[in-house]
């Protein structure tokens, strides 16, 4: 076992690939020191399937979000669903929600209306947000400060500059960071991480995506994010093992990790 204890805040552990081998996947994740492990949501028709897939491990939390990338497939009543959904589950966040003007033929207005409406929902339970953000960091930033969003949560996969990792962390934003760092030629997410407020970073997989280097052409797993720990100890003055307890108590106590099982 691993002389620390970890936690992967963005797993999607609940998707089919992981079928033939999750409970696998769980227990050497375990092994590698991972003591937890969050998974976010991306479409309605899966809330189920989170939840299911959560309630069958005793360390496994999970959030319930319409993913921005998926604006074809959200229908008008998905909302609501997640309303039903929220306020009778032990959810730790709202997300994966966000916003994501890389995908070709992005609709920002419809994204925009998305995320405000389920940022409201986040607000009225009281819950942090876990977002995903894609070359709209500005903008994702002016939408909290418009529906005054006050819960925090964790900025999923960070890739902005750092003035806008300053903004998230002033707004109670955690910033996530995963495969992309483990990159050498990833130089402004390596220095990013190497002089952030330790308090401010989290880790994560993003398994079955986000690779890490190396890895090029495997699913991830949450295992890896053991490796994510020891790279980014690699670049931080501070051990591994104070790297990996402050990253823990971090997402613990963002996320009411224990409090809402």
């Amino acid at each position: 076992m691993a002389g620390w204890r970890i936690i992967d805040s963005h797993c999607h552990l609940d998707f089919p690939v992981f079928d033939a081998a999750r409970t696998q996947l769980v227990a050497s994740a375990q092994e590698a020191g991972v003591s937890h492990i969050v998974i976010p949501a991306v479409v309605a028709k899966d809330f189920k399937r989170v939840v299911d897939t959560a309630s069958a491990y005793p360390d496994i939390s999970f959030a319930l979000g319409l993913h921005p990338c998926f604006m074809q497939v959200h229908q008008a009543e998905d909302l609501q669903t997640l309303v039903d959904y929220v306020t009778t589950n032990p959810v730790c966040a709202i997300g994966e929600i966000g916003l994501d003007f890389y995908i070709a033929d992005y609709d920002a207005v419809s994204q925009i209306s998305l995320l405000k409406a389920q940022l409201k929902i986040a607000k009225a339970q009281r819950l942090p947000v876990l977002l995903h953000v894609r070359k709209a960091h500005d903008i994702m930033l002016k939408t909290l400060r418009e529906v005054k969003f006050e819960q925090g949560g964790i900025v999923h996969a960070f890739s902005g500059s750092l003035q806008q990792a300053e903004q998230f962390i002033k707004m109670g934003f955690k910033l996530g960071f995963g495969g992309a760092m483990t990159y050498p030629r990833a130089n402004k997410l390596r220095k990013l991480v190497a002089t952030l407020p330790l308090e401010s970073i989290v880790l994560e997989t993003d398994a079955p995506d986000m690779p890490l280097s190396g890895r090029q052409g495997e699913f991830n797993q949450p295992a890896y994010v053991a490796d994510v720990l020891k790279e980014i100890a690699g670049l931080r003055a501070e051990s591994i093992e104070c790297i990996a307890a402050t990253t823990t108590a971090s997402v613990e106590q963002l996320l009411s990790l224990g409090s809402r099982q």
